[in-house]
């Protein structure tokens, strides 16, 4: 499998700047593998896929306001700040992306907020964009934090040319995101409203939750034509004893187990034993799936149209099979799907 096999034309006005006007009514594409029928939905006829005893697994990582803009102490220049990662909480170090790089050197410092309330100092260079900050505040730990809620916007992805606004603190967020670490959201989780999955449950289908912090890895262009030399950035995953209880119940007894979302497979297939099950899990994942790839633990799969050459589509090509979703694609621009985050939706089974 080469880079090249994963590039498609993808018209720019199919890129979705806002979500569906409510979750639940996004396009869903279903993808059967067996018989490679391709048919059109909407994501709230889901229900009808899933029966009494199957499990979803769900990401329930939280986003935090991680992009932020200050000003460069003395030349004022104006510079965005996006949060990747907490370093050490009583230090107050952040690892972060600084942009424009060029004009942030160590021992710059940048202040923040209408009456500079919040100043931080450069004081490590990570890589050519990313760069380490200590924020200077001497309060306590929550009012730091709740300073870098205040001053942190949704961090919507760079395709989105429009600043945030105040409906994407909801909308760019799952209803069931629980535990917070994320830069960017499980986007394929943000099709559920809290009464489908109330219907889904009365219909007797299981949820068990895991947590991965997605960083900005997940996105990182791929720059190698032979994909065995990428390399993709470690995040954080959680995975529970009692959620492997739930999917190992449901894969003996043959059941549906679906995995929700791209950051949910690679958080499964991180940690399966000898058997083919899933165990629990407390560490970091620098897995990268591609064509071809034996999976362990789901048999189904929902995730959101993903951008040409990305890591996110070779795995659900790895998943799906690599003609059928190339073939699957053709039809979803053909159709006019809306791509990406704030997109439409895919169900393969």
């Amino acid at each position: 499998m080469k880079l090249s096999m994963f590039k498609f034309n993808l018209p720019k006005e199919l890129l979705a700047e806002y979500p569906a006007k409510n979750r639940e009514d996004a396009r869903m594409m279903v993808l059967e593998r067996a018989t490679g029928k391709i048919s059109h939905k909407k994501f709230k006829d889901i229900i009808n896929y899933f029966d009494d005893g199957d499990v979803m697994i769900l990401n329930d990582t939280k986003v935090f306001p991680a992009r932020m803009y200050g000003n460069k102490e003395k030349t004022g220049a104006k510079i965005e700040v996006f949060l990747l990662r907490e370093l050490n909480a009583e230090s107050r170090l952040w690892d972060v992306l600084v942009d424009p790089a060029r004009k942030i050197r160590i021992g710059n410092k940048l202040y923040f907020g209408e009456n500079d309330n919040l100043v931080a100092e450069v004081i490590d260079n990570t890589t050519s964009r990313g760069r380490t900050l200590r924020f200077l505040y001497d309060g306590s730990y929550e009012e730091f934090r709740k300073i870098l809620y205040d001053l942190g916007e949704t961090p919507l992805p760079k395709y989105i040319k429009r600043a945030a606004e105040p409906e994407d603190i909801d909308r760019y967020q799952t209803v069931f995101a629980k535990n917070e670490g994320a830069v960017a959201a499980p986007t394929a989780g943000l099709h559920f409203s809290r009464e489908l999955l109330k219907r889904l449950e009365i219909k007797g289908v299981q949820f068990a939750p895991m947590t991965l912090h997605i960083g900005l890895g997940t996105f990182r262009p791929v720059e190698v034509e032979d994909l065995t030399k990428h390399k993709t950035e470690s995040e954080e995953v959680l995975i529970s004893s009692d959620t492997c209880k739930i999917v190992n119940a449901a894969k003996d007894k043959k059941k549906k187990v679906c995995a929700v979302g791209t950051t949910v497979m690679r958080g499964i297939e991180t940690s399966v034993s000898t058997t083919g099950h899933l165990n629990p899990y407390v560490g970091w994942t620098n897995k990268f799936i591609f064509p071809p790839y034996e999976f362990n633990i789901a048999n189904s799969m929902i995730t959101n149209f993903h951008m040409p050459e990305s890591t996110l589509l070779m795995m659900v090509s790895a998943f799906g099979g690599y003609d059928l979703v190339m073939k699957a694609y053709k039809e979803a621009i053909k159709e006019k799907y809306r791509f990406y985050s704030y997109g439409d939706v895919m169900l393969i089974i």
